[in-house]
């Protein structure tokens, strides 16, 4: 009997030995095997993506902060707001400054020393979608019309790159939006804007700036999903492993007023009709629920807290 164990043992380790193999060496055969059956070797169905989870304010020392994971895929996002003179043209306006980095711990295809090609492309894209998709206010950041505004600088850094990155950085972005907090803040006797309680242990009598400390009024929040075209499939949500087999993606940004903000197709093989980008819209509205959802449930633990 416990030969007999060992034996099937044994045979399960070969088949085992003999699958990973076949994927090393054959992967995109190995995937095609599975989506013609609907499924992924990580046993998720074509449209479905990978579990996420939101943590706010793991940084203590931002204004605004989050962690998110979507699936390994990691990011993490920080707002520190300093005070900027606002431009002639936006005299009651702030400002917003991203940056995304990706560090060599992120993944082994990024060399020290070396910044990864993909970082200002998605830096560029987080920029062009906070700013075009009407989420923020920029009114909300004034101070003294004229004089004193917040400017945001959102740095986004990548602890883990698992696919679908420019989701990933864009959900902790929005998340760290959500935990911000614009501090109350006075104007000293030589007219510098400086945090209100550290003034008031010295002159309690100034007056505050802003009336009180509070959140940014988020108008729409925008969502995205990346998708893989490969022959007639639709994958959403692609790891590293599957973006590097099947190279054609698509990513679309809807905000939670169903409003399309963009829709990006970085090159590939795939032609995309109509059809298609259709499917990939609606598989998007149904993740900007979904995020909406895990976002919310987030804000309310932490009023809680």
């Amino acid at each position: 009997m416990a030969s007999t164990d060992v034996d099937t043992a044994e045979a399960g380790l070969a088949a085992e030995i003999e699958v990973e193999a076949y994927r090393r060496l054959f992967p995109l055969q190995y995937y095609e095997r599975h989506l013609a059956e609907s499924v992924r070797p990580d046993s998720r169905a074509l449209n479905r993506a990978r579990d996420t989870t939101v943590a706010l304010g793991p940084v203590t020392c931002a204004d605004g902060s989050a962690l998110v994971k979507i699936g390994d895929t990691t990011m993490l996002a920080a707002i520190k707001l300093e005070v900027m003179i606002p431009t002639v043209e936006s005299p009651d306006e702030g400002s917003v400054a991203v940056d995304y980095q990706m560090p060599p711990i992120c993944s082994p295809l990024v060399r020290p020393g070396r910044s990864a090609e993909a970082a200002p492309v998605i830096s560029k894209q987080l920029s062009d979608v906070i700013m075009s998709s009407g989420m923020i206010n920029l009114k909300e950041f004034s101070l003294v019309s004229g004089k004193a505004a917040w400017i945001a600088y959102l740095d986004i850094y990548c602890l883990n790159a698992d696919g679908s990155l420019f989701d990933a950085a864009l959900l902790s972005a929005v998340a760290a939006f959500s935990h911000l907090q614009i501090p109350l803040v006075s104007l000293n006797d030589d007219g510098r804007v400086i945090t209100f309680s550290e003034e008031m242990k010295g002159k309690p009598t100034l007056e505050p700036v802003n009336k009180e400390k509070r959140r940014l009024t988020l108008a729409s929040i925008p969502f995205s999903l990346t998708c893989i075209l490969h022959d007639k499939y639709v994958v959403s949500d692609p790891t590293a492993e599957e973006e590097s087999i099947m190279d054609t993606h698509v990513t679309v940004v809807l905000d939670t007023k169903g409003r399309l903000i963009s829709l990006y197709k970085a090159g590939g093989t795939v032609l995309a009709y109509t059809s298609t980008f259709k499917e990939c819209i609606a598989l998007a509205k149904q993740r900007v629920e979904e995020l909406s959802e895990i976002l919310s449930e987030s804000l309310s633990a932490m009023d809680v807290e």
